[in-house]
């Protein structure tokens, strides 16, 4: 069974990256052979690779070169459909349609990130969320706990449902040391969100992704797709 979910956000900078490092971390050790692809990313770096891809590279059990688990880097750190006019490189969904297929080959518990939130443009027509109805791929949706989350979450989750895709899972992650009134804000989105929670992840400023993988329990994980 090869197992592939699309990761979003509730908003940019909510530590999407670090979760599904943690996710791949956390099906490595369950014997999966667990690759992470973002096929979209933008700020290079002198060498022209992007720190987040290279953080899924580094914490996936199967690494692949760097244009394996990445379609398009962009230099400036901003929307990628600004990103990608500015620089001449309409982002194509048939060439990430395309590096999809290779992780699958090569893998088969597949996180693919997504840039952003839920309806990120790559360009003036097409949203990510339209790729991955396309791809009717199940969603793990990483939640940045903090004031006006629940708003994020919910209104994430709605526009996930809508496009008739499953939610199969959602991560708390505490974005500071004292998350805002954590255990209320958990009960009320458990309330709300008919998927599963999968992890509650603390404030782990420096851990690594085989450390924050004990935070995650892929087995609740609903969706799978081949």
């Amino acid at each position: 069974m090869k197992t592939v979910y699309f990761v979003t956000g509730t908003d940019t900078e909510v530590g999407k990256t670090f979760c599904t490092a943690a996710l791949l971390q956390a099906a490595a050790q369950a014997g999966r052979r667990s690759i992470g692809f973002k096929p979209v990313a933008s700020e290079a770096d002198a060498a022209g690779r992007n720190a987040d891809v290279l953080c899924l590279q580094a914490a996936s059990a199967v690494r692949l070169p760097y244009a394996q688990h990445n379609c398009y880097t962009f230099i400036e750190a901003t929307a990628p459909h600004l990103a990608a006019a500015d620089e001449a490189r309409p982002i194509e969904t048939q060439v990430l349609s395309a590096g999809l297929a290779t992780v699958k080959e090569a893998g088969d518990f597949i996180l693919v990130e997504g840039a952003g939130g839920w309806h990120t443009p790559v360009d003036e027509h097409v949203s990510f969320s339209d790729w991955v109805e396309r791809e009717k791929l199940p969603v793990i949706l990483v939640v940045g706990i903090k004031l006006g989350c629940i708003n994020h979450a919910l209104l994430t989750a709605a526009a996930i449902r809508q496009a008739g895709l499953p939610l199969a899972g959602w991560v708390a992650n505490c974005l500071s040391g004292q998350s805002h009134r954590l255990t209320d804000y958990l009960h009320t989105l458990q309330q709300r969100i008919s998927a599963p929670l999968i992890g509650v992840m603390p404030y782990l400023p420096h851990a690594k992704a085989a450390e924050a993988a004990a935070y995650m329990d892929i087995g609740l994980l609903s969706g799978d797709v081949d």
